[in-house]
């Protein structure tokens, strides 16, 4: 009989209790008094032991328990994916759904992702970070394709015996090195005045005094590199400004090093007015020769927005001569600004200092400005170029073959 209560409770373990977890343990199921007894026939049956009641109550306290115990892992699972997860997998979803979505996110990206006010922001934010993400592989790629040519490079060095020539190389390399610096301690004894005006970083974001210093370190090096290098000053210069921080940042030792005069004071200060030119696209006055025996001043200003008269009224509030260089009349010039770097500017003064040749002074300015040089009457030229550029718009020829033939009558009639 035993083996019979045993089934028993078997019966209402596998039955009972599992659909009182399916219903939730309501209680009207099981009211609080009832219990389940065995059967009569069961209990004459078993008269040696005592009577064996199952307490339905306490069925339902265990089973509760357990069903809550259920409940909690299953609520606590979508509580441990947090919402960084959460993001995670939108994020995916979207990337499967052709999206511009980065691969690797950082969980302070995703902070700022989830933090967007509208759905539209949050597209422009992974775009952003897609964009940034490719950016960084490009430059991965191109710095792994140098490291591969440079590889072969000292490969090829290691066969062949250019390592030999290496001590000559660097033995002329500090030799030129020394005579360049000799030529430019005597221009600052003997030289040519150049100035460059640092007073226009109010004028100009930071990206653009950037490039501004970056120029003029160019420039630098090309004027060391000349045979009669100019004697640069750079006047309106305070420390502690965005030029002095940038210089240090492509000098860093060697700023203290530099073999040029460096003054906050203006150039009116320090030289007579009688003898200053401004050198700016802005005025009205083309220069025709190079002077010897003036001191030129260059405005040290990048503009990416191009505002125009900025350099020419400077220099009219300081009573100064102003001068510009002549590209009209050596260039056929194309649409655009005349405006030049400041490394241009320096190859052009010192090849008109060194030769007196508009035409090989002009050669460095950048060839998609010009058509060409001016080799016939000006007029001539400006009918072609306007002809080229009726052409490019797209205009038709025999439009065109019409406005010659008026012009042609015309000049016929006047005849």
């Amino acid at each position: 009989m035993q083996s019979a209560n045993v089934l028993l409770k078997k019966i209402v373990r596998s039955s009972v209790l599992p659909f009182a977890a399916q219903h939730g343990m309501k209680k009207d199921l099981f009211p609080l008094s009832r219990t389940l007894s065995l059967s009569l026939c069961l209990k004459q049956d078993n008269s040696g032991s005592p009577s064996e009641k199952l307490d339905l109550d306490a069925w339902k306290t265990v089973m509760k328990s357990g069903l809550q115990e259920e409940v909690s892992e299953t609520v606590s699972e979508p509580k441990e994916l947090s919402t960084l997860a959460a993001a995670r997998e939108i994020l995916e979803m979207w990337r499967l759904a052709g999206r511009s979505v980065p691969e690797n996110i950082s969980e302070e990206q995703l902070k700022t992702f989830m933090e967007c006010p509208s759905k539209s922001a949050k597209k422009k934010y992974l775009k952003y970070l897609h964009i940034k993400e490719l950016y960084k592989k490009n430059d991965k790629r191109k710095m792994d394709e140098k490291r591969e040519r440079r590889q072969e490079m000292q490969k090829q060095v290691s066969e062949t015996d250019v390592t030999k020539r290496s001590s000559f190389i660097c033995l002329w390399a500090n030799s030129m090195d020394k005579a360049y610096n000799w030529r430019v301690a005597q221009s600052m004894i003997f030289g040519q005045p150049l100035i460059f005006d640092m007073s226009y970083e109010k004028d100009m974001s930071i990206r653009e005094v950037a490039n501004t210093v970056r120029q003029i370190v160019l420039s630098e090096g090309c004027n060391r590199r000349s045979v009669d290098p100019f004697h640069i000053h750079f006047c309106n210069f305070k420390d502690d400004s965005l030029y002095h921080k940038e210089f240090i940042k492509h000098y860093r030792e060697a700023w203290g090093k530099l073999l040029i005069t460096v003054t906050d004071q203006c150039y009116t200060d320090v030289f007579p007015k009688d003898k200053l030119i401004y050198l700016t696209a802005d005025s009205p006055k083309v220069m025709k020769t190079f002077d010897h025996d003036k001191i030129y001043i260059v405005g040290s200003m990048v503009d990416r927005s191009i505002k125009t008269g900025v350099s020419l009224a400077r220099a009219k509030r300081l009573g100064l001569e102003t001068a510009a260089l002549p590209l009209e009349k050596y260039l056929l010039w194309n649409s655009g600004a005349k405006n030049l770097t400041l490394d241009q500017m320096m190859h052009i003064l010192l090849t008109l200092k060194d030769t007196g040749d508009w035409k090989k002074a002009l050669e460095f300015v950048p060839k998609r400005k010009y058509c060409g040089f001016v080799n016939r009457p000006v007029h001539e030229l400006k009918r072609t170029l306007s002809l080229i550029n009726t052409l490019k718009v797209g205009k038709r020829q025999e439009e065109v073959r019409k406005q010659f033939a008026k012009n042609y009558a015309k000049k016929l009639t006047q005849k």
